[in-house]
């Protein structure tokens, strides 16, 4: 009798979980600050608003399956690609074409007054981030454009350098590096951000183009897509003097969905398997495929399975932040769409309602998963938005 009735308090306990982080989860505006689903657009032609079940990480239905009200697309092109401006927007064109076919699904923003009220709507809200400063073309009125069409920040760098920013791989790997940290002209970057309000984006920098940013910048930036140094020596994740910095400065560090980023022997077991399939890469390059398109066609669903970090460690992330410097700092910025391996469990964007559910059984109240959902990207997206006291 004892034993049933331990079962049945189990079971009803499991029930209420279940409804109690579901309705936090639709009840919080819940935004993800990358999803690199354009690329999949301009590399495969795959249209957003068709079923990408077992393609992608996204699509539009799928989406609205996960509760996510505010989704920023991230611009992505690499170092090599000419004419980087122009390939910028038709990515931007790609996605415009998809908004105009769903207005009552999900609709482009440009503030977070228009947010708010889309959002009301039950419609996804939708705005763009530029990841990688040398597709302005060292252009400033190219910033606008970008800006003008819903770009809501930029990644001053990708791997790749620019001629007025270094990226954490350069500082890092390049010997002939000549440019560290933030030209004069980079500076004028980051003013002409604040300016506009156009959020900047440390994720990809390098540590004193991060410091450079922090002394130049009048308004709170962000992490788009970042993890922790501390729990991942990887050089694209932030020490803890860079988060107590963000976290001084105001700005918030949306949380990376990405094993490499996640988890120390990654990088090693990717690169024995790459080294396993040298002959197939070198003709599948020969064939005419990038480097995103190889590795997305040898690392398939099936391969990258056993490479995937337990769910645990990404909770893990967002925790060590909170612990260091509170949950006001804190967000998701996933990186879907753009990564070969989420964690566990993370298999797609419909799965996002385990992370409210992970953070209730952590002990967090509705108000602070309420924070790290969306909370504190808007409280940087408002900031940004206001003028300077000086303008």
């Amino acid at each position: 009798m004892k034993t049933k009735i331990l079962i049945i308090s189990i079971l009803l306990g499991q029930q209420l979980l279940a409804q109690s982080y579901q309705k936090i989860h639709e009840n919080a505006i819940f935004i993800d600050t990358h999803n690199d689903f354009l690329s999949k657009t301009t590399d495969y032609g795959y249209v957003f608003d068709t079923d990408l079940r077992g393609k992608t990480h996204a699509d539009l239905a799928r989406l609205k399956k996960g509760g996510i009200d505010v989704q920023l697309f991230s611009v992505f092109c690499d170092g090599t690609k000419k004419n980087p401006y122009e390939f910028a927007n038709r990515q931007m064109d790609s996605l415009d074409a998809v908004l105009k076919r769903n207005p009552d699904k999900i609709v482009k923003v440009a503030n977070s007054k228009e947010l708010h009220k889309v959002v009301k709507q039950q419609k996804i809200a939708a705005m763009f981030g530029v990841e990688g400063g040398h597709m302005i073309e060292n252009d400033l009125d190219k910033l606008v454009v970008f800006y003008n069409r819903g770009a809501r920040y930029m990644t001053l760098t990708w791997n790749n350098s620019t001629n007025w920013a270094s990226s954490a791989y350069d500082e890092t790997y390049n010997n002939d590096l000549t440019n560290n940290g933030l030209s004069d002209f980079g500076k004028q970057v980051v003013k002409k951000m604040n300016d506009l309000g156009m959020m900047v984006d440390i994720s990809h920098v390098g540590v004193q183009t991060f410091w450079d940013v922090i002394n130049t910048t009048t308004k709170p930036i962000i992490a788009s897509h970042s993890a922790v140094y501390a729990l991942c020596q990887h050089q694209r994740n932030l020490n803890d003097e860079q988060i107590k910095a963000i976290a001084k400065n105001g700005g918030v560090i949306q949380m990376n969905f990405y094993s490499a980023f996640l988890d120390n022997n990654y990088k090693k077991k990717v690169d024995d398997f790459f080294a396993k399939h040298a002959v197939e890469m070198e003709s599948l390059t020969a064939s005419g495929m990038n480097e995103f398109q190889t590795e997305d066609f040898l690392f398939n669903k099936n391969e990258v399975e056993p490479f995937r970090v337990p769910f645990s460690v990404l909770i893990d992330n967002i925790e060590y932040i909170i612990k260091l410097v509170g949950a006001d700092y804190v967000g998701i910025g996933s990186d879907f769409d753009g990564i070969q391996s989420p964690p566990k469990e993370l298999d797609d964007v419909t799965n996002y309602p385990l992370i409210t559910k992970a953070l209730i059984e952590k002990g967090y109240n509705k108000h602070v998963i309420s924070k790290i959902l969306g909370g504190n990207f808007l409280r940087v997206l408002k900031a940004n938005e206001a003028k300077n006291k000086s303008e």
